[in-house]
């Protein structure tokens, strides 16, 4: 299988890694600075699981060819337009696409640019980032990711892709209704990351004031209701799982746009993951004041972020920029 992957930082360079240790045809579409990055030291995994260090094929935007199987996506969901015109010239006829996003408005985008036909579904639970000396550092031995095929038209492709994976390490799992393990993650992730942003800290310390836990408990009851609305309601496991990463009083667990604040990141995921929740509880008629209220608050930094900063250019992946890109991909159970 001929699979480009977008980038070589956390998720997508760890991902790309085990996908050529399973014995992929694999091709990293990078930043000229990235290219010398890895043709002078190779891609380098630290990882529980396994360490990795190879050469790679690497090439940049100009020299994309219609020549793959897969398109492997894992950029933040504010440079995805950037990322649709980087891989487009990549999208042959037989294509497939494989976003690991959070949330769903990556796929009303992803679709409406190359067909729901084209775009598989994957959900990735790992806490990975990319260290200053450009090596990925897995933090954790947790590792599951979920594919699965959206439409009929990419059903063999999700099984070949799945038969490819399951022979890299971690828990590899072909689902069988992917829509759904995408709505349930998103519902976790959108209460988690409105609460942790909001407090600026972690599940526990929040747990630990006199309202938090029934302030988390309410935003996860607002993200819930516009997934049943959506006729996505939570299955009992997912709710078991969301319960144990976000009513822990021990748990250290906080979404990476709490940590883009703490390091005054100029860019958020706040309008994917809050902001379309929001949106899409609006078209039920239904309010989700807590949600609101964070969303106002995200929003209110990315304002001052601009004001201070000027206009932001849209963010490239910075080889030697440490940056825990994958607390929100972390498993709920880290």
């Amino acid at each position: 299988m001929k699979i480009l992957v977008l980038g070589a930082g956390a998720l997508g360079g760890y991902y790309g890694a085990r996908l050529l240790e399973a014995g992929a045809a694999v091709t990293f579409l990078v930043r000229p600075k990235r290219a010398d990055q890895l043709q002078a030291s190779g891609l380098v995994v630290q990882s529980p699981l396994g360490n990795v260090a190879r050469t790679v094929h690497t090439i940049t935007r100009d020299q994309v060819t219609p020549d793959y199987d897969l398109v492997l996506l894992t950029c933040k969901t504010y440079d995805l337009d950037q990322a649709i015109a980087a891989m487009a010239p990549a999208v042959a006829e037989h294509t497939g696409i494989l976003p690991l996003l959070n949330g769903m408005a990556t796929y009303d985008i992803l679709d409406q640019h190359f067909g729901t036909g084209r775009v598989l579904g994957g959900v990735a639970y790992i806490a990975a980032t990319l260290a200053p000396s450009g090596h990925i550092l897995h933090l954790s031995p947790a590792d599951t990711l979920l594919i699965g095929q959206r439409a009929e038209a990419t059903t063999a492709l999700a099984a070949s892709l799945y038969e490819v994976v399951s022979h890299t390490p971690g828990t590899r799992l072909l689902s069988a209704d992917i829509t759904q393990d995408l709505w349930e993650k998103w519902v976790m992730i959108a209460a988690g990351a409105a609460m942790t942003c909001v407090m600026r800290g972690p599940i526990g310390a929040i747990l630990h004031t006199q309202d938090g836990r029934a302030l988390i408990t309410q935003a996860m009851d607002e993200c819930a209701a516009v997934a049943r609305l959506s006729g996505h309601a939570l299955r009992p496991a997912a709710v078991h799982t969301m319960h144990g990463t976000l009513l822990d009083t021990a748990s250290p667990w906080a979404a990476s746009m709490m940590r883009d604040i703490d390091h005054q990141a100029p860019r958020l995921e706040a309008d994917h993951i809050v902001g379309d929740l929001i949106r899409r509880a609006q078209r039920f008629g239904v309010d989700v004041p807590l949600m609101r209220v964070a969303y106002a608050h995200l929003q209110v930094y990315e304002a001052r972020q601009h004001q201070a900063q000027g206009p932001v250019r849209p963010r490239q992946e910075a080889a030697g920029t440490a940056r825990p890109l994958a607390v929100d991909h972390a498993s709920a159970s880290a």
